[in-house]
């Protein structure tokens, strides 16, 4: 007889890891078939790999992209693109949790807890509230842009351009990096609107509300009734702050006088290219530049934004604010010659600094591994651009300074894999793809002594 939330080989088998994983799979097939199909196509229908490889950009958020929307795609394919991408950003999970929530108000504790890894919730507790502002703020947030936006595009496009509002506002907003800017030239993206306030900040703004994270979201507005702000709240809007700041004022000094790239902008051009790609480097692939024309510094910058990514539980990616800031603060820890890593006067939890770091590493690996096919493959590309798009891949930025175009099949598949990887996470995959070895709770094991550093 099964006792009340007793854990069954049936759950473990299917954990909220592997069943996030395995939505996230559907999807990429589901978009892979619809994107195949002759009418999502203006030429020729698309190759099963670049629907793949489209499909799985798309849905794990990135933009990385073998086609142009606008150019290659009709408007089913347009809606088909968009649809994978909203499912990819919010997570199709969300979508599921909240509705059996709305049908059934009693959810069991397994309900519960894929809830919780689906938003990225810290207690059951908070998690279905949680769902509500997700979906409330995101239909929300992304409304107000596409009616923005439509005041640039409608009078330029006409009804079509209503459709490029929306487009964009969703893209921008899930930091998914496509566009239907291939009107104004393929792989165009933002480059021609550096002097449009509306367009430009509209879109970092619909980044930036992305990217922050449902959690913050949630606990900015409850703050009225708290008056408190929670540590990880506090984490994020710091870093947020300070990662544009850094980004803004290199990407503006390094730059400044490169006819690449912002060189022959006007001052007040430069100012909202600069802050755009500081922003964008933060796991949306929009670009107001040539990216390819950057000097290696900026590149290398570039990197380090897109590897440290948004925020935990945001539609963005990259290793995500908060880890960073617990590895960063538990180096300074060690430095110090202290037993416990803090931030803002908290101790950070063991648990949270063991898998912070397991993450960073995973991270690493990942991304040069990925690096090193390309380059392998690519002997004569620089060693900066092929880690750019390694980066890139991983971190679901969608930013690339021209190798994504270049690469082979090979290439491709692994891109795929990494794209997925940093779209799940690399911890729930790794845990979602290897069987747990089972260890009696009593034992236990003599303390081993090891040399470091």
């Amino acid at each position: 007889m099964k006792r009340p939330f007793q854990t069954t080989s049936k759950d473990k088998a299917f954990s909220p890891a592997r069943k996030i994983i395995v939505s996230f799979l559907c999807v990429i097939l589901v978009g892979t078939f619809f994107l195949m199909l002759p009418f999502s196509s203006k030429n020729e229908p698309l190759s099963f790999l670049t629907a793949l490889f489209t499909a799985t950009s798309a849905t794990c958020v990135t933009g990385l992209t073998l086609i142009d929307p606008f150019l290659d795609l009709t408007v089913f394919g347009q809606v088909v693109l968009a649809l994978l991408i909203e499912c990819g950003g919010l997570g199709l999970l969300t979508f599921v949790s909240f509705f059996m929530f709305s049908i059934n108000k009693k959810a069991g504790l397994h309900s519960l807890r894929l809830a919780q890894e689906t938003t990225s919730s810290v207690d059951f507790k908070g998690t279905r509230q949680l769902l509500r502002t997700i979906l409330a703020t995101s239909v929300s947030v992304q409304s107000i842009g596409a009616v923005l936006l439509a005041l640039r595009f409608y009078p330029k496009l006409g009804s079509y351009g209503v459709w490029v509002s929306i487009f964009t506002s969703v893209s921008a907003y899930c930091n998914a990096g496509f566009d239907l800017m291939g009107f104004e030239g393929r792989g165009s993206s933002l480059t021609n609107y550096n002097g449009d306030p509306i367009v430009i900040y509209t879109v970092m703004a619909l980044i930036l509300a992305g990217g922050l994270g449902f959690i913050v979201f949630q606990d900015i507005v409850n703050y009225r009734k708290t008056r408190r702000l929670l540590l990880h709240t506090r984490i994020v809007l710091a870093m947020s702050l300070g990662l544009i700041a850094f980004g803004f004022l290199s990407f503006f000094a390094v730059e400044y006088n490169n006819p690449e790239t912002i060189g022959d902008m006007t001052f007040f051009e430069k100012i909202n290219a600069s802050l755009f790609q500081s922003v964008a480097a933060r796991t949306a692939g929009f670009a107001s530049v040539n990216l390819g024309g950057m000097h290696d510094l900026s590149k290398v910058i570039y990197i380090f934004l897109m590897f440290i990514g948004a925020g935990s539980g945001s539609t963005g990616g990259g290793i995500k604010m908060t880890t960073f800031a617990v590895v960063i603060a538990t180096v300074i820890s060690v430095i110090r010659g202290r037993s416990e890593a803090t931030i803002f006067g908290r101790i950070v939890n063991k648990h949270t600094i063991y898998k912070a770091t397991a993450i960073m590493v995973l991270a690493v690996m990942v991304v040069i591994l990925c690096g090193a096919v390309i380059l392998l493959s690519h002997p004569d590309l620089s060693g900066v651009d092929g880690l750019f798009e390694a980066v890139s891949a991983f971190a679901t930025v969608g930013s690339t300074t021209g190798v994504t175009s270049i690469i082979g099949t090979f290439e491709k598949t692994v891109e795929i894999i990494t794209m997925f990887i940093g779209r799940v996470g690399p911890i729930s995959f790794v845990l979602a793809t290897t069987m747990k070895r089972q260890t009696s709770k009593n034992q236990i094991l003599p303390e081993g002594k090891i040399m470091v550093g």
